[in-house]
């Protein structure tokens, strides 16, 4: 393959269309604009969310709640689904995103406490609950923050 010879897939990239280039290119005159009005206009159109001067609906409804941008959100997984593992494996957040126990990492991996745990293992995350962490020592495993 050379650089010459590299084109765009098939279908995806358009043709070049010059807009308002006379009557032969099939959008002169106006082009597309239609006749006189507010769209017409060089500059012309109303904002997003413009009603045509009606209350608008962001304006009806009073603001409601609070987003911290701050917060942590973590990948949840509860030792029930650990038992999967074989004796002695380290478990860490990309084994349980290879095995698609996790499916995205966000912030980090939080271990929950729900069912029982039968297997010996370590388990690194970020944050453990009191009884995840009393559940996987019980079992004979590890616990080490990450």
């Amino acid at each position: 393959m050379k650089l010459h010879e590299l084109s765009p897939a098939q279908g995806s990239a358009k043709d070049a269309w010059r807009k308002g280039r006379g009557p032969g290119s099939g959008n002169g005159k106006t082009a597309g604009k239609g006749h006189k009005g507010q769209n017409a206009r060089s500059g012309g159109g109303v904002r997003p969310g413009f009603e045509g001067g009606q209350f608008p609906i962001y304006r009806q409804h009073p603001k409601r709640g609070f987003h911290n941008y701050f917060a942590k959100n973590y990948a949840i997984v509860n030792i029930e689904d650990l038992n999967r593992f074989v004796d002695g494996t380290v478990v860490d957040l990309d084994v349980l995103l290879a095995t698609k126990i996790v499916r995205k990492p966000m912030d980090g991996l939080k271990v929950l406490g729900n069912g029982e745990l039968t297997k010996k293992l370590t388990v690194k995350a970020a944050v453990f609950s009191a009884t995840a962490k009393e559940k996987i020592e019980a079992a004979g495993g590890k616990v080490e923050e990450v």
